[in-house]
C-alpha cells in the first residue's frame, strides 16, 4: 500500500531551508536566470518590483510540530467559488447563495469530509484582485472553522479567455502583445492550433508581457501573493502549481519538469506546505506525444520534498481496458517519481458514439452508490495523498452527477450524489 505520510514527515526539513533562503535577497531573479540557460526565458526586467525579492518580505517560515502535521489521507471536493473563477471575457452573473462558503465547509465537515480543492484562476485576480484577494480570505477562514485542510489550486480551462469565451486560466497580457500568433477566440483547447502554439512558448519560456516580465516568473509573483494571503491559516493544506498543462510534443515533458522545478523552489522561500504538480493533457495513450510513466515522471521537479503528483480520473480503473490500462500508468508514475498521489478530480463520464461524434452520456455517466465506493475502495487501497470529488458548484451542470449540491431559497442543499459521497466514506474511510 503507497504511503503519502513522506510529505509530512519532511515538512520541518522544508521549513528550516525556507528560513535560509528568506536571508539571500534576489533569489526569485536569480533562480529564473538559471533556468533560462536551458529553456531560453528571456528579457527579465531586473528592477521590477514584481520580480526582485528584498529584506523587507514579511513571510515567515512556520516550523511544524507534531500535533500541527495534517493528517490525511485527504478526502474532499473540487470547489468553485465565484469572484475566484470570473474571466476577462465576459461579466459575472448567477450569484452563490448567502453564506456560501461557510454553509458548504459545514456541510462538509459534519458529514465527515476534511478537504476541498479550491479552484482560482489567474486571470479572475487580474480582472479584479480585490474582490478576488476578499474571496480567498473568506475560504481560508471557513476552512479554519470547519477544520478543513485547503489545497489552492491553480486552474486553467481551455487555456484563457483571451482563446475561448468559455476559457478561463491565464491572463490576457500573456497573449495581447503577440496577436497574429496567438488570435483571439481561435480556441484554447488541445486541438487548437494558436493554443499548441501559444503552450509550446510557453514552456520554452518565451511567453513575457508587453513590459517584456518573463511568464514563469510573473506566475509565480501571483502564486507567492497566495501564499502570502493564507499559509498562516491552519486550514491551508498547500498549493497546486499548474492544472493539468497542455503537451503538445515529446520534448516538453522535460521542459515541464524545469518549469515545475523553478516554481517548487521559488515557493519554497515562503512556505514549507505542500505543492502538487499536475498531470498534462491530452491524456491519450495512443498519442504520438507518448505518454508513459517514464514521460510523465518527467515532469516532476527536481525537490520533491512534500510535493504531491495531482491526477483526475474519469472512469473507474476496472471499467475497460482502457481506464484500468490508464490508471496503472499513473500509479507506476508515482513509483518512478517517488511522490505520492493526489486524485484531485474524480467521477464517472462516459462519452458514447453519436452521429459519428463522441458526446457525454449522460445516462450511462450517472454514478450509483456502487461506483462510488468502488472508486473509494480503489482510492484507499493504493493509499493516496487525497482524493477531490468534481464537483461542489452553486451552479448546475447538465451532467447531473457534477452536482454534489443545489441552490433551494438562496440556500445550500446537499443532493443524492452527496449523500452517495458520503455513505461511502462512512463506508471506507471513516469506519
Amino acid at each position: 500500500m503507497r504511503k503519502y505520510k513522506n510529505i509530512v514527515l519532511s515538512s520541518i526539513v522544508v521549513a528550516s531551508f525556507v528560513l535560509l533562503l528568506h536571508l539571500i535577497p534576489n533569489l526569485g531573479n536569480q533562480l529564473l536566470q538559471s533556468y533560462a540557460q536551458d529553456t531560453n526565458i528571456t528579457a527579465i526586467e531586473k528592477n521590477s518590483s514584481e520580480t526582485t525579492l528584498n529584506d523587507n518580505s514579511t513571510i515567515v517560515a512556520q516550523k511544524i510540530s507534531k500535533d500541527d502535521e495534517p493528517k490525511g489521507p485527504f478526502i474532499g471536493v473540487a470547489m468553485k467559488g465565484y469572484w475566484t473563477k470570473t474571466n476577462q471575457g465576459k461579466e459575472l452573473n448567477n450569484e452563490p447563495p448567502t453564506n456560501y462558503f461557510d454553509e458548504s465547509f459545514k456541510i462538509l465537515s459534519e458529514a465527515g469530509l476534511n478537504h476541498v480543492r479550491f479552484l482560482m484562476y489567474w486571470e479572475s485576480y487580474v480582472k479584479n484582485p480585490t474582490e478576488f484577494v476578499n474571496e480567498i480570505k473568506q475560504v481560508a477562514e471557513a476552512g479554519d472553522k470547519w477544520n478543513i485542510k485547503i489545497l489552492y489550486d491553480n486552474h486553467q480551462w481551455h487555456t484563457s479567455s483571451w482563446f475561448e469565451k468559455i476559457g478561463t486560466g491565464f491572463p490576457s497580457f500573456l497573449f495581447d502583445n503577440n496577436p497574429s500568433v496567438y488570435q483571439k477566440r481561435s480556441g484554447g483547447n488541445t486541438d487548437s492550433g494558436s493554443a499548441q502554439q501559444w503552450w509550446t512558448d510557453w514552456w520554452s519560456g518565451k511567453i513575457n508581457d508587453s513590459k517584456g516580465n518573463a511568464g514563469w516568473q510573473l506566475q509565480a509573483d501571483y502564486l507567492k501573493t497566495i501564499v502570502e494571503l493564507v499559509d498562516d491559516h491552519k486550514s491551508t493544506l498547500g498549493y497546486e502549481i499548474l492544472s493539468e498543462p497542455q503537451v503538445h510534443s515529446k520534448s516538453q515533458w522535460t521542459q515541464i519538469g524545469k518549469y515545475n522545478s523553478f516554481m517548487v523552489d521559488f515557493l519554497r522561500q515562503y512556505t514549507d506546505k505542500t505543492l502538487v504538480y499536475s498531470m498534462n493533457i491530452p491524456v491519450d495513450l495512443d498519442s504520438n506525444i507518448d505518454v508513459t510513466p517514464e514521460n510523465l515522471a518527467k515532469m516532476a521537479p527536481a525537490d520533491k520534498t512534500n510535493v504531491a503528483f495531482k491526477i483526475s480520473v474519469y472512469g473507474l480503473p476496472d471499467r475497460d481496458q482502457y481506464q484500468k490500462e490508464r490508471f496503472n500508468v499513473f500509479l507506476k508514475t508515482s513509483e518512478l517519481a517517488e511522490v505520492p498521489l493526489y486524485i484531485g478530480e474524480w467521477n464517472e463520464v462516459v462519452r458514447t458514439k453519436q452521429g459519428g461524434v463522441y458526446k457525454l452520456n449522460a445516462a450511462e455517466s450517472d454514478i450509483t452508490q456502487d461506483k462510488v465506493n468502488k472508486f473509494l475502495k480503489t482510492f484507499t487501497n493504493e493509499g493516496v495523498y487525497g482524493m477531490a470529488y468534481w464537483k461542489w458548484d452553486y451552479n448546475f451542470n447538465d451532467l447531473p452527477n457534477f452536482n454534489l449540491i443545489e441552490v433551494k431559497n438562496n440556500a445550500v442543499t446537499p443532493t443524492k450524489y452527496f449523500n452517495q459521497l458520503k455513505e461511502g466514506i462512512d463506508t471506507f474511510i471513516n469506519k
